[in-house]
């Protein structure tokens, strides 16, 4: 069964300022091209040919990006696993990946998150500190709790932490869900009450998954992961991408960083 790919682009991204007062912020630009079309790009190499954005704010303008969308009305009072719920129809019928729509990823990134056939599983960047040290004074103001067993499995997330030794990694917005694991999800989500399924966020969905002991391998990725979270991102990334300088991104030698 053909991987299918959903992009999370329902929000309003207010942290960005006035840079998304008329548009998503998945349309901003880094490196010559927009977040969506790293994106599309992204899932285009990997091999999954069939993706789809959840549109909300400014949803008209990526209605025409891409054959295959969902809209979340309640965009402006729900958080995302609320969003992802309005794509069902693919989740409850075909393996997907899911990504967060402030995100850049590489293919190779995809192709190692597609290879698990896990229920649900995630990915985590290694090289996660060299890029939070370069977008924040304290990283541990940002930097949540990632926590994995002997075996890779996720044991905490999204939490505080005043150790940075103890973080493991960072949650980069990907996930791939089975099928039969929505199905699961959905499960948990139903016995929430309506305020808490609305208010829930990705990183609380998967906290509260594990601890009803389900088992979510986290899978170590390295390479090009922007995530455009504010608009000192921006300024920090645009910096980078004029000075070529982007080997915090990469254990090893930079120089797989292409903007064409």
């Amino acid at each position: 069964m053909d991987t299918r790919g959903i992009i999370l682009a329902a929000g309003r991204g207010s942290r960005m300022g006035t840079l998304t007062n008329t548009q998503p912020k998945c349309l901003l630009s880094l490196g010559g091209r927009t977040l969506l079309d790293w994106q599309l790009a992204a899932f285009r190499d990997a091999g999954i040919t069939r993706v789809a954005i959840v549109t909300g704010y400014q949803a008209e303008q990526l209605a025409t990006r891409v054959p295959d969308t969902f809209h979340n009305p309640a965009w402006a009072t729900t958080n995302m696993v609320l969003s992802l719920t309005c794509a069902r129809d693919w989740l409850t019928r075909f393996p997907c990946i899911v990504c967060y729509a402030d995100i850049t990823m590489e293919a190779a990134m995809l192709h190692k998150l597609n290879a698990t056939r896990a229920e649900l599983a995630i990915t985590s960047h290694t090289c996660w500190r060299k890029i939070w040290e370069a977008r924040f004074a304290n990283p541990l103001l940002d930097a949540e709790t990632f926590c994995t067993d002997p075996d890779g499995y996720l044991l905490d997330i999204g939490g505080r932490t005043d150790d940075i030794e103890q973080i493991q990694g960072q949650f980069m917005g990907l996930l791939r869900f089975q099928p039969g694991g929505w199905e699961r999800v959905e499960h948990v989500l139903h016995t929430l009450p309506a305020p808490d399924r609305q208010r829930l966020d990705m990183t609380g969905l998967l906290i509260r998954l594990i601890r009803t002991g389900w088992k979510i391998p986290a899978v170590p990725v390295t390479g090009l992961w922007m995530e455009l979270d504010r608009i000192e991102d921006k300024f920090l990334y645009d910096q980078l991408f004029e000075s070529g300088d982007m080997g915090m991104f990469h254990e090893i030698v930079p120089g797989r960083l292409h903007s064409n």
